[in-house]
């Protein structure tokens, strides 16, 4: 008896020692009133815990969360997670084109879908499926978790649009690669994000923005672009979670895999939730004085058709690079799941 007791001692003390807690931090360079933000906090954070003792690993996480801004801006957010200022946060490709092209692919073939759900699973799917895009995070430093992205992006401006001839000459924000859906228009493109909208386009740096409502709406954009023309260019991934390398590396078994499952399940709950505040939000701007109309199908047509060959010309910059692989790959995706896209960029 002895004997037995000492050896249930000896396995419990083994396990305890074997026991790890890991201070972890959670950041985002934007506040958690938008979903790809709140869901880190909500699902990622509050869950893991969760997750491990459900798994029945003794290992836990001690999460300290910094969003809002609070330890870097919009432009660091790639840096932060690959050079440890944080241990994990999202991360926006959009902004980082010359490191991360291929994570910019659908930002280079808009008018594909705006079905975010099924546009985010494909790129998670091709995470795993294409090396060159694992490859893109693994050379900065960063483990990708999971996909984030925005729905469909429309105009707010403080001019009515009533066709694509009243965008000429016009100022409007699009930042990164999205200023290539505007050049054609004749519009003139400027940088920002959506915490720094409000500010330009009430001083005049700019005369609207092609946004997404949900970043819109929270933000009040309304109050300086009340005219809200519905286009639908599609549904973007803009970034999504990473966990820094070094830090990733040092973790145990058991929290690599819970965290591995939140990434997924992080791609999926926060898409719903834009999908849903962007229904919410559609309706209610009528409400808050906003006045909304839909581009003429035509106009819309015109808009789309008027396009350059984006994705060819991506594709052709960043040869090197696996892009065209990449490429071909996620509009096979985008046919099987039958989204019908409006432009299939393997056939332009």
């Amino acid at each position: 008896m002895k004997r037995m007791l000492a050896a249930i001692a000896a396995v419990a003390f083994s396990a305890a020692a074997q026991a790890e807690t890991y201070n972890l931090t959670m950041a985002s360079s934007h506040p958690t009133v938008l979903p790809w933000v709140g869901q880190l906090s909500t699902l990622v954070v509050g869950e893991s815990n969760k997750r491990l003792e459900a798994m029945g690993s003794e290992d836990r996480i001690e999460w300290t969360e910094a969003y809002g801004g609070s330890l870097y801006g919009f432009k660091d957010t790639l840096e932060a997670v690959g050079d440890g200022l944080t241990d994990a946060g999202w991360v926006g490709t959009l902004w980082e084109g010359s490191k991360m092209p291929l994570q910019n692919m659908t930002y280079f073939t808009p008018f594909v879908s705006d079905d975010l759900v099924a546009t985010l699973k494909i790129m998670n799917e091709l995470h795993r499926e294409v090396p060159a895009l694992q490859k893109a995070w693994d050379d900065q430093n960063v483990v990708f978790l999971g996909a984030s992205g925005v729905e469909t992006y429309h105009l707010l401006t403080n001019f009515p649009v009533n066709s694509l001839k009243d965008l000429e000459g016009r100022k409007i924000l699009a930042p990164g690669p999205s200023a290539n859906w505007i050049k054609h228009l004749g519009a003139v493109p400027v940088n920002g994000a959506l915490p720094t909208y409000y500010n330009q386009i009430q001083t005049g740096v700019a005369d609207g923005m092609v946004v997404i409502l949900t970043g819109a709406f929270p933000n009040k954009h309304y109050e300086v672009a009340p005219y809200v023309t519905l286009v639908g260019i599609g549904a973007q991934m803009t970034g999504g979670l990473g966990i820094n390398k070094d830090v990733w590396d040092g973790l145990s078994e058991d929290v690599k895999k819970a965290l591995t499952e939140l990434g997924e399940e992080y791609t999926v709950a926060h898409a719903e939730e834009v999908m849903a505040r962007y229904d919410t939000f559609l309706s209610k701007l009528p409400e808050v004085g906003a006045t909304v109309t839909t581009l003429p199908a035509e106009d819309i047509a015109a808009w789309a058709d008027g396009l350059p060959n984006l994705a060819k010309d991506w594709s052709d910059a960043n040869a090197g690079k696996g892009a065209q692989e990449a490429l071909e790959a996620y509009m096979a995706k985008v046919r099987d799941a039958g989204l019908e896209p409006r432009i299939d960029w393997t056939q332009r």
